[in-house]
């Protein structure tokens, strides 16, 4: 009978494991200018307003509510309805040079500065992500450069 209670036992912790590192980051971002709360309900306290295209990890979802975690580590919660699924990412650095293929070699298409909302279009898998500006230029810039990626 122990036997068969540590084989459940074992087998629960091996699930739970799989699940917990196998999680991917899930990221979202702001759709229109949003108030950020320290508890999911429009009663909680207003703590920020966040911009639109502001990447935010998703952490919990719940009915109404996402459970958020921006670029400094801080938790919010915002209400699910003011999230977009469309992903952007915002450059950590004081200028990101976005460069015509993924490659430090690469003719540099703009610089991006500082906090500059950027959509997200793919992980070229090798340090660099795909990404377009509002203005419709597309490019690569480094994934240690920005955040949301």
């Amino acid at each position: 009978m122990k036997i068969k209670v540590l084989t459940k036992s074992a087998f629960l912790c091996g699930l739970l494991f799989t699940f917990s590192s196998a999680r991917a980051f899930e990221f979202v971002s702001v759709a229109a200018p949003s108030i950020l709360y320290d508890a999911p309900s429009l009663k909680a306290n207003k703590l920020f307003v966040a911009t639109r295209y502001l990447p935010l990890e998703q952490i919990v979802s719940l009915d109404n509510w996402v459970k958020v975690r921006d670029n400094f580590g801080k938790l919010f919660w915002i209400e699910k309805r003011s999230l977009s699924s469309k992903r952007f990412i915002m450059v950590k650095i004081p200028v990101a040079n976005v460069r015509d293929n993924p490659d430090a070699n690469a003719n540099v298409v703009f610089q991006a500065p500082e906090q500059l909302a950027l959509e997200w279009l793919s992980n070229m898998g090798n340090g660099w992500l795909k990404v377009r500006h509002l203005d419709g230029s597309v490019g690569y810039i480094k994934f240690a450069e920005v955040w949301g990626g």
